[in-house]
């Protein structure tokens, strides 16, 4: 009797059945982590999460908002706090010391050059200059006097010589003209004399608004007073000296020194009423170090005077307008660790996200400079529950969905 155990044929698939079924569930498992792999790896390019298979979840669709990228005009605008600065300001003083007679002005009226301010005592300066003429009239006197000598000895010398030495007319020449350097000083003395009885009365140097009053009627003055009698200030027109950063400079100097106007806007605190509108005048010549800005002036009519000088404003230089750009809505980019990248809605709803490449940039929308086509549509709410491969529903009740970017009248492109 044969002690060996026959194995059917049945036997020996059985035992083979579970070896192939294994393997099939391992292929499979390995094709669904690469899967995953190569998702995983393009949203990790971009930054943005990755998604469950689709079917997957069984909750309802995430609901977003979204809008069309729009083609358009987009005015670039640099913006930066300014400050108001009076084109010319002057503080009154007196030129001369003396006690305060008069002050003929009325606080924050308008004056225009030459206009009496104030008055300081004058008897001291008229008793002055009469003392200075005297002395004038004295000394011409000498000079005359010894100028006739002079042609007496010459006459006399012509006559008989022997009466009158050449020493004697060199002596008398000589005279002369020390008389003829006192008399000039004597006459630069009456014209201080004069001059100073002039400053008695205090004028405004500039054309202006003059300020409140900073002495009163009675005191004395002198010239070294450090607040000076009043301040005047000329309001229009006015500047604002404004910032921006270094790195915002290139175009604007290009503009600038091909002498192209370039207009500037000053808005209140608060970027809500617009005070006026001038024209860039005057860029600094260097580059503040320590806050990498640099200074620029802008002048403004302001006949209104809606600009008082130190007023804190927020000024914006239109630099240029681009035509024909693609714009998105600024809340559709999203930061990646990659860059910007925007949530792109396809045919069947699903969202795929997209970087782009971003131009200039407002407070509602910005260009789109490569990345996006004009009429796509992007996510514009509820991108931060999104995944790579979503599929998204977008109500038709919400009003804003498919509907196009509407353009602003202005773009702030930040330098404050």
């Amino acid at each position: 009797m044969n002690s060996d155990v026959a194995v059917s044929p049945d036997s020996r698939n059985v035992s083979a059945r579970p070896t192939s079924t294994r393997r099939w569930i391992i292929g499979a498992v390995a094709l669904t982590i690469m899967g995953a792999a190569l998702s995983y790896g393009y949203s990790a390019f971009i930054g943005a999460p990755v998604a469950p298979a689709k079917g997957s979840s069984r909750g309802p669709l995430p609901r977003v908002a979204a809008a069309e990228i729009s083609k358009g005009d987009f005015p670039v605008i640099l913006s930066g706090l300014g400050t108001v600065t009076p084109s010319a300001t002057a503080i009154v003083k007196t030129q001369i010391a003396g006690q305060l007679i008069e002050v003929s002005f009325t606080e924050a009226q308008s004056v225009k050059v030459g206009d009496a301010l104030a008055h300081v005592d004058p008897r001291a300066y008229q008793l002055a200059l009469a003392q200075a003429e005297g002395q004038l009239q004295k000394d011409v006197a000498l000079l005359q006097n010894a100028v006739r000598d002079l042609t007496r000895y010459e006459t006399l010398n012509r006559k008989m010589k022997d009466v009158i030495s050449g020493q004697q007319i060199d002596t008398q020449q000589a005279l002369i003209n020390q008389y003829r350097g006192t008399v000039a000083i004597d006459r630069a003395l009456v014209d201080q004399a004069r001059l100073n009885l002039s400053y008695c009365r205090i004028v405004s140097p500039i054309e202006g608004r003059i300020g409140l009053r900073q002495v009163d009627q009675g005191n004395y003055v002198q010239p070294n007073d450090p607040n000076g009698i009043a301040v005047v200030t000329r309001l229009s027109p006015i500047t604002v000296i404004f910032t921006l950063p270094e790195n915002r400079l290139p175009p604007v100097l290009r503009k600038y020194r091909a002498g192209e106007k370039l207009t500037v806007v000053a808005f209140d605190h608060e970027r809500a009423v617009e005070l006026a509108r001038g024209r860039l005048v005057a860029i600094d010549n260097q580059i503040d170090s320590t806050s990498g800005t640099v200074k620029l002036r802008a002048e403004f009519a302001n006949e209104d005077e809606r600009l008082f000088p130190n007023q804190f404003v927020n000024a914006e230089l239109l630099v240029e307008t681009l035509h024909d750009v693609a714009l998105a809505p600024a809340a559709a980019v999203q930061q990646g660790a990659q860059g910007p990248f925007v949530y792109l809605i396809g045919p069947d709803s699903t969202v795929s996200a997209h970087a782009v490449k971003l131009g200039p940039a407002s407070g509602e929308r910005v260009v789109i400079e490569d990345g996006l086509k004009v009429g796509e549509r992007v996510v514009v709410e509820g991108a931060d529950k999104l995944r790579e491969g979503m599929i998204v529903s977008l109500p038709s009740a919400e009003p804003h969905e498919h509907a196009p970017i509407h353009q602003s009248t202005s773009a702030k492109n930040g330098a404050s």
